[in-house]
């Protein structure tokens, strides 16, 4: 029985911790919806941008934690094998996304290249209609990243934006692309991004696990559903 009031209070004290963090995800989408879209950067997934991202992610964060800390502290049957699911179908789509990513990562690599390039002669277009006075999307990333182009600078040919400018030395412009430069980061730190896959994965399959050890002991209880 003590086992039981100790894996209980963990899923409650486990779940508040995602639910806060799921609230901060949350607020921080919100925040970047408000002052910073990012949409001119992929013209093609205009909807699927990083506060979009964050915004779904806090939302599904902090539902399924809130869902396993009530189920847990009222033991209801209910809303824990409501978590179990969840947990489970959130997992599946982790997986399947994962292999999607291996299987289709040179047509993916493709489309988001093509993607960028629309993207950045739209700017051009934009700054020449304006007198080279316009900053969006792109100048950001490119201050926010040392970065320039998609490349390299000679991707903006010849109107390339001050934000391409080293300010160590106002003669030359960042070497690395921005997508070049996602890239290289992606590929060093692959192994970093698989071991959090996992730890994910463990994660919520502990969480299955409890969630079904205390489902199982309520409907050994005779307690039915509350």
């Amino acid at each position: 029985m003590s086992c039981l009031k100790c894996l209980k209070y963990t899923m409650c004290v486990v779940n508040f911790i995602f639910f806060v963090c799921g609230a901060t995800v949350f607020g921080l989408g919100i925040y970047l919806m408000t002052f910073s879209r990012f949409s001119s950067l992929l013209p093609s997934l205009q909807a699927v941008n990083i506060a979009n991202s964050l915004f779904i992610i806090g939302i599904i964060i902090t539902c399924v934690s809130f869902l396993g800390f009530l189920g847990a502290l009222k033991e209801n049957r209910c809303l824990l094998i409501s978590f179990f699911i969840l947990l489970f179908i959130l997992m599946l789509a982790e997986l399947a996304a994962a292999c999607m990513l291996l299987m289709y990562e040179s047509d993916i690599e493709k489309f988001i290249d093509k993607d960028l390039d629309d993207g950045l002669k739209k700017s051009i277009k934009n700054r020449q209609s304006h007198n080279y006075t316009i900053e969006d999307d792109w100048d950001k990333v490119q201050t926010t990243f040392h970065c320039c182009g998609i490349r390299n600078y000679t991707d903006w040919e010849k109107h390339i934006p001050k934000s391409c400018i080293n300010p160590k030395n106002d003669t030359l412009y960042w070497p690395q692309g921005c997508f070049t430069l996602l890239k290289n980061s992606f590929e060093e730190n692959l192994l970093n991004t698989g071991v959090g896959v996992i730890v994910v994965c463990i994660i919520e399959v502990l969480g299955m696990c409890f969630s079904m050890t205390l489902f199982c002991h309520i409907s050994r209880s005779g307690l039915g559903y509350k």
